[in-house]
């Protein structure tokens, strides 16, 4: 980003009822949309592409089988089609039996959301923006080739496309400002970081660090504090989303998130429903994600 080119960040409003639906929606199927329940993963799938649908895209299913089983992927662009190319992500499977209202229904509505703005506004860019909804980001398929944005990583790359980043939305609603709410992998960190779990997070590792600072600095824009954190992947919770598919095939990634467990204490628990999110909070998430997106183009 050339530092004597402003950001720009047109005014856009945020339907948060419609975010609240897709929660909803997501955290009403039963049983819970896990790797073992496809019918339910089906059903989410279709709702996706649905809703995609609604905004005026056209989008695709992804297939792939694991042991006669069959999931998918569900993709949606806008943009020139030969242009270079963005991936925006976020899972839309859960880990066991639980709602999965922030992790990752939360991500899920963020993503519609942006993808919907796109459309509503039609910002000419000249790049295009995949807006893709990944099944099998959790267990018991995690960090395996069987993740759905590692069959759309090594997808793009096998077709050697041009591809500028990939942001991975994971847990993007849980706010609080209670005190000492916030836990890092390292204590050190708490030095440096808030003690308060009341900002989003932007992770990348050091091969990322342009998209850090990028979704960082425009995030930033909207009413929501920002923390950013550039390190490698050993470093616990700094690959543990989408984004670490993309590292594998070489494409800078980073995830924003809020911190997921080291904040929330209903992460990965039957507690994670719908009535633990801040939706005003969700709704300048996904702001700052138009603004970032928007600016892409004016990059250096």
């Amino acid at each position: 980003m050339s530092a004597d080119i402003p950001y720009e960040h047109p005014a856009v409003v945020v339907d948060q009822e419609e975010l609240y639906a897709v929660v909803q929606q997501l955290t009403s199927v039963k049983p819970p949309r896990n790797y073992y329940n496809v019918i339910s993963l089906d059903q989410t799938a279709g709702y996706i592409y649905d809703r995609f649908a609604a905004y005026g895209f056209r989008p695709v299913e992804q297939r792939y089988n694991i042991d006669r089983r069959s999931y998918k992927n569900i993709l949606a662009s806008y943009g020139p089609e030969k242009a270079p190319r963005f991936v925006l992500g976020a899972h839309y499977d859960v880990c066991g039996d639980q709602p999965g209202a922030d992790d990752n229904a939360s991500a899920v509505a963020g993503l519609l959301a942006v993808a919907g703005l796109f459309k509503k506004h039609a910002p000419s860019i000249d790049f295009r923006i995949d807006f893709a909804a990944y099944t099998l980001e959790e267990p018991p398929v995690f960090h395996s080739k069987y993740m759905g944005s590692y069959i759309h990583a090594k997808t793009l790359h096998a077709a050697d496309v041009k591809l500028l980043g990939m942001v991975s939305l994971e847990m993007i609603g849980y706010f609080t400002d209670a005190p000492k709410s916030q836990e890092y992998p390292i204590p050190f960190m708490k030095l440096f970081y808030p003690s308060r779990g009341n900002f989003i997070g932007v992770v990348g590792n050091f091969g990322s660090r342009k998209l850090v600072n990028h979704f960082r600095d425009t995030l930033a824009l909207s009413n929501l504090a920002v923390e950013s954190l550039k390190a490698p992947a050993l470093l616990p919770g700094v690959d543990f989303s989408d984004h670490l598919n993309f590292w594998k095939f070489d494409y800078p990634a980073i995830m924003i998130t809020d911190t997921d467990f080291y904040r929330n204490p209903h992460y990965h628990e039957p507690s994670d429903t719908i009535e633990t999110l801040n939706f005003a909070k969700m709704a300048e998430v996904v702001k700052g994600l138009y603004w970032a997106l928007l600016n892409l183009h004016r990059k250096n």
